[in-house]
């Protein structure tokens, strides 16, 4: 089975390698300190700019001459704005790993971010805000996100026009070389590589990179446990719902997610069965599990019609309410099926050196290290169906945060 190589690079930058000659591709992750948490509060949309921003030229290269460069090498790439970081993937074939880290580390440390470029990037970001207008259940979704999680964890990714219009040449330089430094940055490679190869050519590409970023400290939301309507002429109606739930490192996180995969893991789950299967009262319904290093929550979701809404969101409460306290114990049957989910999950992440590149990254960040797929198998067959259902007799959801969108407002029950 792989085995995680950790080091700390030269800069202070800490790389994970997951080595596997099972596959012929790599997969790179890197998370970059650049995200929306760190956008200035006038300045909401600065990270999709950083993002956009960085494929349109770096180092010595224009943005044709660095799309022809990387078209070259094969490398399938994006870039995700979240809330802390910004995550710059590519995947490609293994042997082409190493000219891929340079072009890469010029991306990181020498965006162009040239004149020309800044105008059609804050227009493209600005039609992906109006988009929105088309996108009901996003909108319903980012409310959600700004009303429940702590701030500056709580925008949406996206931006606003008004923070867009702010952004500058000048704030958008000063903004990069701020914050994307080595300490707060994490990189992870996945695939058929070698590790000492990899860090050796990551040392001389990042030659002179120091420093480390200011991340700012989450404040606990003012909104959270509170419902809130958002009014919308439509013949659909979307229900969010958050409720508190143990951050990513606690023990119980991973018990957490079980009880999400019975609430919402196939046709079979509490939340398909109850809502959309007996009675009928949604085209779609789901929940799961999201943590983070400080924080965790469990989102629920379904979309309806105006006159099943209300019927709808006092169902979905009833069953997220049954798993606490032990009013709904979980099934043998239950158990099982949740388990089988688990393991083909993973089955299917390891086939995926992207994903595992991605899981690295993230493990580090929440957790400090990074786990194999047999390290979170191990985790999971460690549960026992006593050990989940005495989690449910002494589970607490809370008060809920509840965004409705819709025609008309709707009512918690008692």
């Amino acid at each position: 089975m792989p085995e995680i190589v950790t080091r700390t690079l030269a800069c202070g930058l800490p790389l994970l390698v997951e080595p596997s000659t099972a596959v012929r591709s790599a997969a790179v992750s890197w998370l970059l300190p650049a995200g929306t948490a760190m956008d200035p509060a006038d300045q909401l949309g600065r990270s999709a700019m950083f993002a956009e921003l960085l494929f349109r030229g770096a180092g010595s290269l224009d943005s044709k001459a660095q799309a022809d460069a990387l078209d070259r090498l094969g490398l399938g790439r994006g870039c995700e704005v979240g809330g802390v970081f910004l995550r710059l993937a590519a995947t490609m074939i293994a042997d082409r790993v190493h000219e891929a880290l340079h072009l890469l580390a010029d991306m990181a440390l020498r965006p162009r971010f040239d004149d020309a470029a800044i105008e059609p990037t804050r227009q493209l970001c600005m039609q992906a805000v109006a988009g929105l207008n088309d996108e009901p259940a996003e909108r319903a979704a980012n409310i959600l996100l700004q009303r429940h999680n702590p701030a500056p964890l709580n925008r949406a990714g996206v931006g606003t026009e008004e923070g867009l219009a702010n952004v500058t040449a000048d704030s958008l330089r000063a903004g990069w070389a701020q914050c994307v430094r080595p300490g707060g940055s994490i990189l992870a490679v996945a695939g058929n590589v070698d590790p000492d190869a990899v860090a050796a050519t990551l040392d001389a590409a990042l030659a002179g990179w120091s420093g480390a970023a200011a991340i700012p400290p989450v404040t606990p939301s003012t909104t959270a446990g509170t419902l809130h309507h958002q009014h919308d002429l439509s013949n659909q109606v979307h229900i969010y719902l958050a409720h508190h739930a143990p951050a990513e490192p606690h023990p119980d996180s991973l018990l957490e997610k079980l009880v999400s995969g019975v609430l919402s893991a196939g046709s079979s789950s509490r939340l398909f069965t109850e809502v959309r299967e007996k009675r009928g009262l949604c085209y779609s319904v789901s929940a799961g599990y999201g943590g983070d290093k400080s924080f965790g929550k469990v989102t629920a979701y379904v979309g309806t019609t105006p006159e099943k809404a209300q019927q709808s969101l006092d169902v979905l409460l009833a069953e997220l309410r049954k798993l606490e306290q032990g009013r709904g114990i979980i099934a043998p049957d239950e158990f099982d099926r949740t388990m089988t989910g688990v393991r083909t999950r993973l089955v299917f992440a390891g086939e995926s050196t992207s994903a595992r590149a991605a899981a690295l990254t993230a493990d580090y960040h929440r957790l400090g290290r990074g786990r194999t797929l047999a390290d979170i198998a191990r985790e999971y067959a460690a549960v026992s169906l006593a050990d989940l259902n005495a989690y449910v007799q002494r589970r607490r959801i809370g008060a809920p945060t509840v965004v409705t969108l819709g025609p008309s407002p709707l009512t918690l029950p008692a």
